[in-house]
C-alpha cells in the first residue's frame, strides 16, 4: 500500500509540473517596453547609426533598463520593436520576446522563461525522483531474473526494458537538473551562461547573484512551504531584477540619477 501510495504521489506530481511548463504561456514584456507609433517612425527614418543609439537613450531613460549591448547600445528587438527588459531574449521559435528567457524546451514545446522557470524546475525533480523509484522498484526483480527465479520469458523482457529506460533517463536527468541547480545558484539563465549580461562597465557573469538564499528566492520565493508545489511564487514580474551593489553603483542610469541629486544640491545655495 505505502509503495503505491509514493507511486500515485509522484505521478500526480510529474503530470501536474508536467502540465503548467507546457501550458503556461510565456510572458512578454509590458506596453511600456514598446515603442510608440512617432518613436518608431523616427528610428526607422532615420539613417546614422549613432542618432539611432541616441533614440533610443532617450526612449529608455524612463525605463528600469541597465544591461546593454556589447558595444554599449540600449538593447532592441527589431522585430518586436522594444527595449528589451533586462534578461529578456527574442525567440526565434515563439517569434517574440520572452522575460527572462532560459531557453526554448523540445521537451514541454514551450518556452522557458520567467513565468515557468520554477514548474519546469520541479518537472525535473519530480522526473528524477519518478524514474529513481521505479528504477528502485524493479530492481528486485532485476536480481531474480540474474539469479534464475524468473522463469516468464515475457516478465524478463519487460523487467529489463522497464530497468534500462529509467536508468537511462535517470542518468540523463540527474545532469540536466544539476546543471539547472548551479544556475539557480548563481542567479544566471542558460543564455546568461553562455553569454554574460553587460553593463556600462563590461560583462559581469555574477551582476544578478544575490547570494545563494536570495538567489533561491528569486526563482521560488519567500515562502517556503510552497517551493515543491507547482504554484506561481516566483519573485518579481519579470521587467526588473535586483542586482549586486557593484553593478547598481555603477549602472548609468543610477549615476545620472546621483548626479543630478548632487547637482540640485549644488545649486539649491
Amino acid at each position: 500500500v505505502a509503495y503505491l501510495v509514493i507511486f500515485h504521489i509522484l505521478f500526480v506530481l510529474f503530470v501536474w509540473t508536467y502540465w503548467k511548463s507546457v501550458f503556461t504561456l510565456p510572458v512578454q514584456p509590458d506596453k511600456k517596453f514598446h515603442m510608440s507609433y512617432a518613436d518608431q517612425e523616427r528610428y526607422e527614418n532615420e539613417e546614422r547609426p549613432e542618432v539611432q543609439r541616441q533614440i533610443l537613450a532617450e526612449i529608455a531613460r524612463k525605463l528600469p533598463v541597465y544591461t546593454r549591448t556589447g558595444n554599449g547600445g540600449i538593447r532592441f528587438c527589431d522585430r518586436c520593436q522594444l527595449i528589451k527588459p533586462d534578461r529578456c531574449h527574442h525567440c526565434s521559435v515563439c517569434a517574440m520576446c520572452v522575460l527572462k528567457m532560459d531557453h526554448h524546451c523540445p521537451w514541454v514545446n514551450n518556452c522557458i522563461g520567467f513565468s515557468n522557470y520554477k514548474f519546469f524546475l520541479l518537472f525535473l525533480a519530480y522526473s528524477l525522483l519518478y524514474c529513481l523509484y521505479i528504477a528502485a522498484t524493479v530492481f528486485k526483480y532485476f536480481i531474480k531474473y540474474w539469479t534464475g527465479e524468473l522463469t516468464n520469458g515475457r516478465s524478463k523482457f519487460h523487467i529489463l526494458f522497464l530497468l534500462f529506460v529509467a536508468v537511462m533517463f535517470f542518468v540523463s536527468l540527474m545532469f540536466l537538473f544539476g546543471y539547472h541547480c548551479w544556475l539557480v545558484s548563481r542567479n544566471r539563465s542558460t543564455l546568461e551562461a553562455f553569454s554574460a549580461p553587460v553593463f556600462q562597465n563590461g560583462p559581469d557573469k555574477n551582476g544578478f547573484n544575490l547570494g545563494f538564499v536570495k538567489n533561491l528566492q528569486q526563482v521560488f520565493g519567500e515562502e517556503k512551504k510552497l517551493w515543491l508545489l507547482p504554484i506561481a511564487s516566483s519573485q518579481g514580474d519579470g521587467h526588473f531584477f535586483p542586482m549586486r551593489a557593484s553593478c547598481e553603483a555603477r549602472n548609468p542610469l543610477l549615476a545620472n540619477e546621483e548626479q543630478w541629486e548632487e547637482d540640485g544640491i549644488d545649486e539649491e545655495p
